[in-house]
Protein backbone atom coordinates (compact mmCIF):
# COMPACT_ATOMS: atom_id res chain seq x y z
CA UNK A 1 0.00 0.00 0.00
CA UNK A 2 3.03 2.34 0.92
CA UNK A 3 4.32 2.42 -2.55
CA UNK A 4 1.30 3.16 -3.88
CA UNK A 5 0.66 5.95 -1.65
CA UNK A 6 3.85 7.36 -2.23
CA UNK A 7 3.40 6.87 -6.37
CA UNK A 8 -0.02 8.53 -6.14
CA UNK A 9 1.45 11.70 -3.98
CA UNK A 10 4.64 12.31 -6.68
CA UNK A 11 2.56 12.30 -9.24
CA UNK A 12 0.41 14.83 -7.66
CA UNK A 13 3.99 16.86 -7.18
CA UNK A 14 4.15 16.57 -10.44
CA UNK A 15 1.57 17.82 -12.17
CA UNK A 16 1.75 20.93 -9.88
CA UNK A 17 5.18 21.38 -10.88
CA UNK A 18 4.11 21.12 -14.40
CA UNK A 19 0.42 23.15 -14.25
CA UNK A 20 3.25 26.16 -12.25
CA UNK A 21 5.75 25.92 -15.29
CA UNK A 22 2.77 26.94 -17.27
CA UNK A 23 1.65 29.18 -16.13
CA UNK A 24 5.09 31.07 -15.71
CA UNK A 25 5.64 30.41 -19.30
CA UNK A 26 2.14 32.32 -20.21
CA UNK A 27 3.15 34.95 -17.86
CA UNK A 28 6.31 35.52 -19.02
CA UNK A 29 5.29 35.63 -22.69
CA UNK A 30 2.63 37.95 -22.10
CA UNK A 31 4.98 40.09 -20.58
CA UNK A 32 7.56 39.69 -23.53
CA UNK A 33 4.47 40.71 -25.94
CA UNK A 34 3.71 43.39 -24.10
CA UNK A 35 7.73 45.16 -23.84
CA UNK A 36 8.08 43.92 -27.41
CA UNK A 37 5.22 43.98 -29.88
CA UNK A 38 5.54 46.21 -32.59
CA UNK A 39 2.20 48.44 -32.34
CA UNK A 40 1.30 50.44 -29.21
CA UNK A 41 -2.38 48.62 -29.37
CA UNK A 42 -0.63 45.21 -29.08
CA UNK A 43 1.02 46.46 -25.95
CA UNK A 44 -1.82 47.64 -24.71
CA UNK A 45 -3.71 44.73 -25.24
CA UNK A 46 -0.39 42.28 -23.84
CA UNK A 47 -0.36 44.59 -20.69
CA UNK A 48 -4.31 44.62 -20.30
CA UNK A 49 -3.54 40.68 -20.33
CA UNK A 50 -0.87 40.70 -18.23
CA UNK A 51 -3.11 42.74 -15.35
CA UNK A 52 -5.54 40.35 -15.85
CA UNK A 53 -3.14 37.14 -15.29
CA UNK A 54 -1.60 38.70 -12.57
CA UNK A 55 -5.14 39.97 -10.64
CA UNK A 56 -6.31 36.01 -11.27
CA UNK A 57 -2.79 34.79 -9.39
CA UNK A 58 -3.28 37.04 -6.70
CA UNK A 59 -6.84 36.01 -5.87
CA UNK A 60 -5.62 32.13 -5.60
Amino acid sequence: MLPALLLHDTATVAAAIIISLLGAVVLATVVLASVLARTPSRRRDARATLTILLRHRRLH
